[in-house]
């Protein structure tokens, strides 16, 4: 990054920790509420340290580092939660992305260096189905902050993409930053995410920068690199010749006009 897009994304970092914090201002009632649904699916017990998580992998990012990527995954698990953690993606997920680009060295990306990992909200549940009864058992209060934590992130995040780019150095052989949106199940009209997608679409639709947001099934369970596969697959069964990168960048168009169209 230059100087420029620094301050941009040490701005956006420092806004997304006060947030954050605000927002476990409800700790106690969330911790319940993620509890009681955890065990309504039957979910093992595990520890609920925190209700809200902010990344702490943002405060590693330097100056230093190229962003390449944004990965916008679903919401902290159990795994993400955890004190010792409090991180996005560490989880299998988070272990299969980072094998998937260590094994893929022509894409010259490092998930632990070049990329930005975020959510469509910082709450906390075991598994993403579980907002909608931590949504519905909380009452307004609880349902209002999970409409309210995905409008900012969506928000922030549009404008954080757009002003890395804008502020690139454009002298410079430079490849825009991209949003990979990556799980879209919820993100249909009547998902748990239909309004970060509908304020995502809102901020980017009208700019340069819808190019480069790009949506994927989800690492978990290697759906991402299975549907990739069978992508890649298809082409080359067609005759068209198609390098990896240029396969990724299709199927994240394709499935960004399928849900967002």
């Amino acid at each position: 990054m230059n100087e420029t897009q620094y301050q941009v994304f040490d701005d956006f970092r420092n806004r997304f920790k006060k947030i954050v914090s605000n927002w476990n201002q409800q700790e106690v009632i969330l911790k319940e509420l993620q509890k009681e649904a955890a065990q309504k699916a039957k979910t093992p017990d595990y520890p609920f340290e925190t209700a809200v998580v902010y990344n702490k992998a943002l405060d590693e990012i330097t100056l230093k580092d190229e962003i390449k990527l944004i990965v916008i995954g679903d919401n902290p698990g159990k795994d993400e939660q955890l004190t010792k953690n409090n991180k996005y993606l560490v989880g299998q997920a988070g272990k299969i992305a980072e094998g998937y680009f260590r094994k893929n060295p022509e894409l010259k990306i490092d998930f632990r260096k070049n990329v930005i990992i975020l959510n469509k909200t910082p709450i906390h549940s075991a598994k993403t189905a579980q907002l909608k009864d931590i949504a519905k058992n909380g009452g307004l209060p609880v349902s209002k902050l999970l409409e309210e934590s995905q409008r900012w992130m969506a928000q922030e995040t549009a404008s954080l993409l757009i002003n890395l780019n804008r502020l690139a150095n454009r002298h410079q052989d430079i490849v825009p930053t991209q949003i990979w949106l990556v799980g879209y199940s919820e993100l249909k009209p009547k998902g748990i995410f239909s309004i970060y997608k509908n304020e995502l679409q809102n901020a980017l639709k009208q700019t340069s920068d819808w190019n480069n947001t790009l949506v994927f099934q989800h690492f978990s369970m290697n759906r991402f690199t299975i549907d990739l596969n069978a992508y890649c697959e298809e082409n080359k069964n067609a005759g068209k010749i198609r390098s990896l990168s240029q396969n990724i960048q299709e199927l994240g168009k394709k499935h960004r006009d399928e849900i967002f169209c």
